[in-house]
């Protein structure tokens, strides 16, 4: 059974797991108080997309059909919740700015 997604998911894992790891450095350099739940909510993120990385990174290389599916599901919807979280990051760190 051919991955559709899990080349897709784990190349853009990767790009927003950079994402997250810059957000960090940048709060650390910035080293502000009120960022401190960006910092605890980009660092549980990463967490997930790295999850969703090592879920998708299985499912390319194993050889048993069932657990390519469902490794497949699992890091997409890890995924699905990484992207709402840097959504969140994004709008916290924007509505930071502008205070």
């Amino acid at each position: 059974m051919a991955n559709n997604t899990s080349q897709h998911i784990l190349s853009t894992s990767a790009n927003l797991l950079g994402f997250c790891l810059f957000v960090i450095t940048s709060l650390h350099i910035s080293n502000q108080i009120e960022t401190h739940l960006i910092d605890e909510l980009t660092s549980l993120v990463a967490i997930i997309l790295t999850a969703s990385c090592i879920f998708s990174f299985v499912s390319i290389r194993t050889s048993n059909p069932h657990r390519e599916k469902s490794s497949e599901v699992i890091a997409d919807y890890l995924f699905f919740v990484a992207l709402i979280g840097v959504a969140v990051i994004i709008l916290l760190i924007s509505f930071n700015f502008i205070d």
